[in-house]
């Protein structure tokens, strides 16, 4: 009987870090400093209604340079920017009823760019059509609906390497957090 060895690479592995976001202007500060060192691939933002989702895409994209309103696409299902150069997709697919209704709408389009910046609000919505996210992030709302605890996932190279570049305090690690 031989044994089999177990080949997953280290970057398959999701590598989590936790962070205590005391308010809307640490989560901006996060935002900021996750666009200066993620410049492209695929995010997913995870979280209740009001969680923070838009409010962190805002930041990063206004730290990118984008000038002007960053709205959600709660109904237009996504909204496009072009950013010194560079494409960024916002989805938001809260109110898609299959998943099928993207590749009707043409998401394969949106993903031929792979120096794109891909950002997935309620992503569990588009299991079998979207990408594999790069970072996945997950902000719970805290008891006192201000606090937010916000948990980092990276998956492969490109995520693993935004996630050790992010200059922040992990040490505020909350005993019981839990995702939504």
């Amino acid at each position: 009987m031989t044994d089999t060895l177990n080949t997953q690479s280290t970057f398959d592995l999701p590598t989590v870090r936790y962070i205590e976001l005391t308010d809307e202007v640490a989560t901006s500060k996060i935002a900021s400093q996750l666009a200066q060192v993620f410049p492209a691939g695929v995010i997913y933002l995870i979280g209740g209604l009001g969680a923070g989702k838009t409010t962190f895409t805002r930041a990063l994209l206004q730290e990118k340079g984008h000038i002007g309103a960053v709205k959600s696409p709660t109904y237009t299902l996504v909204e496009p920017y072009q950013i010194k150069g560079q494409s960024v997709f916002h989805f938001d697919l809260y109110r898609l009823n299959d998943p099928f209704e993207l590749e009707l709408m043409g998401i394969r389009d949106y993903l031929d760019d792979r120096n794109a910046l891909i950002l997935i609000e309620w992503p569990q919505k588009g299991e079998s059509v979207i990408p594999a996210a790069d970072l996945q992030l997950t902000l719970q709302i805290a008891d006192d609906d201000i606090t937010r605890h916000l948990k980092i996932e990276a998956f492969g190279p490109i995520g693993i390497a935004a996630l050790t570049a992010l200059n922040c305090d992990f040490s505020q690690v909350q005993k019981g957090w839990e995702a939504p």
